[in-house]
């Protein structure tokens, strides 16, 4: 049976939250204010609502609101420590394994480097720290591996928290902290359930230390195989159930809270397995757009906070009025910040990396936060540690929380990184911006024709190399099945496989349904020649209306006489200022980024002999920011402005006067009497353009 709080319990439970919440909240924004992350605002909370401030100024009204009750104390930490695995979900969306895969035996350096000479300091220390650290009865030995425990490990939430309010998540070297604190906390929970072992029984079973060491490496093949496939299969079904956010949310949580209880179990601890969980979550093609931002803005505005201001309530201050806590508490604190940062160098240097970045490395993982004070209290639980040897930790794991953002900024600035991250980060950063070229799938539906040759082309040359692609291979019940290899040997070297879709009744439907599995954009190919009465042909104009994606429709250039076009020298934008105009500049721009095409932009000026300036000037800042743009991707672009009657004809004169083989524009899809409409000057030119034609159209709702 449950048993309730009683009313008492659950009035003095909505007080902590309000005022911790509030607190946190209120001295987060403050320490923003003076350039600080918001986790040194929110520790600090922890601190003047603890026993060091609060509990001196006002004992009576401190025993009410943090009493010695057992459950009541359970039931926040409750909250605190579903705030910490949520954090740690989003921590693992942010995680590019790939990243810190290519750069391996560096992340492994580090984070030998960052737990072996804290530990071998950490150990000296213990042995040095005098009688009065020491619980009644415990032995010198257990002591000093707690204590080397203690300073050899790092606090993966709060390094998380840290690197993502600097905005340092995406670098090299955020994400090599990122493994290296995972490492942190994976040997430093181990480690902890040994000491813990000898300090309970006096001995260790090595059984018992296999064990868990075996389940660790069980859970993490089992999460990365069929865990993967179970994440991946559970968000397919709420995509093609079409229920939203919602589902995908809930979803994914109860990923987050399985993986969780199967790391506690293995006794390692829950958020290490809601880490892992965030990594499959952030991994898997089916994940809905938005969940990572729902978790993340609810775990940062609410239980982060709480999560942090809770941590530093554990202090107190008062016991460092005694000169030998204060002194050997300095030294603590002293040889936990040098050996971590020695250590990581260390490790920085033996893998060959900068010394600028092997003293950020060290600035972050210096942070010791949350992990700290566990060890501190299993320690004092467990009879090992005093009061005030629990305080100099706990001391510790604050200090070096609240000094690693300001020291991570000092080691960071005026540091832009390698030309290839800088390259990487920049490239990040347009396609987080981007409508349509984006580290999205792509569906590539096709009967085998040439135009689906040219549409992957065209799609191969414009995304990122590591976008995966589907080519849905179709054909009708009686019609012999499509010869598609043409089309994987254009998508040769990027993550690609080909489905079939073959005697279903209603292909749109099928298309539109695959489409909403995780796709970004589908790519097709259309013929020269549509059949009469249609714009492109019976399915694709169908399938122009019914799509909930932006298209890239191609057409390939007319009266070729071999199946692909040559390498596209130059191509002609026409731009407006709407959003398919921007999505077709970005298809173009990458293909000019891997091609090295010329661009040419134009503004038709759809009124020919008007006086007034305001169309010029609007022209001009049409053709000003699509240059921006282009210059984001390091590509050149010339621009020119034409009027006339008629907009398709002086983008055909255009075109011809430039010889370019390629049109790229956008286009919204409308449908208009039960066929799509493209606009007048789109469909003119599928009709009459000889170069190669992309219309890239946007659905009335395009995802952005």
């Amino acid at each position: 049976m449950l048993s309730s709080l009683d009313e008492h319990q659950l009035l003095v439970f909505w007080v902590q939250l309000f005022t911790l919440v509030a607190a946190a909240r209120g001295l987060g924004a403050a320490a923003r204010k003076l350039g600080q992350p918001a986790v040194v605002g929110e520790l600090a909370a922890g601190l003047l609502l603890g026993p060091s401030v609060f509990g001196k100024l006002w004992r009576r009204g401190f025993a009410w609101f943090l009493p010695a009750d057992t459950v009541q104390g359970g039931a926040l930490l409750a909250v605190g420590w579903i705030g910490v695995a949520l954090l740690l979900v989003v921590t693992g969306f942010e995680t590019d394994l790939g990243l810190i895969r290519r750069r391996g035996r560096a992340a492994a350096a580090v984070a030998a480097g960052s737990l072996m000479v804290p530990f071998a300091f950490g150990l000296g220390t213990g042995y040095l720290l005098p009688r009065a650290f020491l619980a009644r009865g415990t032995q010198r030995g257990v002591f000093a591996l707690f204590v080397a425990t203690a300073l050899s490990i790092s606090s993966l939430p709060v390094i998380a928290k840290i690197l993502a309010e600097l905005g340092l998540m995406r670098r090299d070297f955020g994400q090599m902290t990122l493994a290296a604190g995972m490492a942190n906390d994976v040997v430093g929970w181990l480690v902890l359930g040994v000491i813990a072992g000898l300090a309970g029984s006096g001995g260790v079973s090595v059984s018992s230390v296999l064990v868990t060491l075996a389940g660790m490496a069980v859970f993490l093949a089992v999460a990365f195989t069929v865990g993967q496939r179970a994440v991946d299969a559970a968000l397919r079904r709420t995509r093609a159930d079409g229920g939203g956010i919602g589902p995908a949310l809930s979803t994914s949580l109860t990923a987050a809270f399985a993986a969780a209880v199967a790391t506690q179990w293995l006794g390692v601890e829950a958020v290490f397995g809601a880490f892992v969980a965030g990594i499959l979550l952030g991994r898997s093609r089916f994940q809905q757009d938005g969940v990572r931002e729902q978790i993340e803005s609810m775990t940062l505005a609410v239980f982060a906070p709480l999560f942090f201001a809770t941590a530093g309530l554990r202090v107190d201050l008062g016991l460092l009025r005694d000169p030998t806590v204060l002194g050997w508490s300095a030294v603590v604190l002293a040889v936990a910040s040098l050996a971590k940062f020695a250590g990581s160098a260390a490790g920085a240097r033996l893998a060959g990396l900068p010394t600028r970045e092997g003293w950020a490395l060290g600035a972050a993982l210096n942070a010791r936060g949350a992990l700290e004070i566990v060890v501190a209290t299993v320690g004092l639980s467990l009879g090992v540690l005093n009061q005030a040897a629990y305080t100099a930790v706990v001391l510790m794991a604050v200090t070096t929380s609240m000094m690693a953002p300001p020291l991570l900024r000092m080691a960071v600035r005026g540091w832009q990184g390698t030309e290839e991250e800088q390259e990487r980060l920049k490239r990040e950063e347009v396609l987080g911006r981007n409508l349509v070229v984006r580290p999205r799938r792509v569906l590539l539906p096709s009967r085998g024709r040439p135009g689906s040759i040219v549409a992957a082309q065209v799609v191969h040359l414009a995304w990122p190399h590591d976008t995966a692609a589907t080519v849905l291979s179709m054909a009708g019940s009686d019609e012999p099945e499509p010869d598609v290899r043409p089309i994987v040997n254009v998508l040769h070297d990027r993550p690609h496989e080909v489905k079939r879709l073959v005697g279903v009744d209603d292909p749109v439907a099928e298309v539109v349904a695959e489409a909403k599995l995780g796709y970004g954009v589908i790519g097709i190919g259309v013929a020269e020649n549509p059949p009469p009465g249609r714009l492109l042909s019976g399915f694709v104009d169908d399938l122009l209306l019914a799509s909930p994606l932006p298209m890239v429709v191609v057409r390939r250039a007319l009266n070729l006489d071999r199946p692909l076009p040559a390498a596209f020298s130059r191509a002609l934008i026409p731009v407006s200022g709407t959003k398919a105009s921007r999505a077709a500049q970005e298809i173009a721009y990458n293909l000019a980024a891997q091609l090295g095409t010329d661009i040419v932009l134009t503004h038709v000026i759809n009124r020919a002999g008007d006086s007034d300036d305001v169309p010029a000037a609007v022209a001009a800042e049409v053709t000003r920011q699509a240059e921006t743009h282009a210059g984001e991707l390091s590509v050149e672009a010339r621009s020119t402005i034409r009027s006339g009657a008629s907009a398709a004809d002086e983008v055909l004169t255009t075109a011809a006067e430039e010889q370019v083989d390629l049109i790229v524009l956008g286009a919204t899809a409308r449908s208009v009497e039960g066929r799509p409409f493209l606009g007048h000057m789109v469909e003119d030119l599928l009709e009459r353009a000889d170069p190669t034609v992309v219309v890239v159209t946007m659905p009335n709702e395009a995802p952005g």
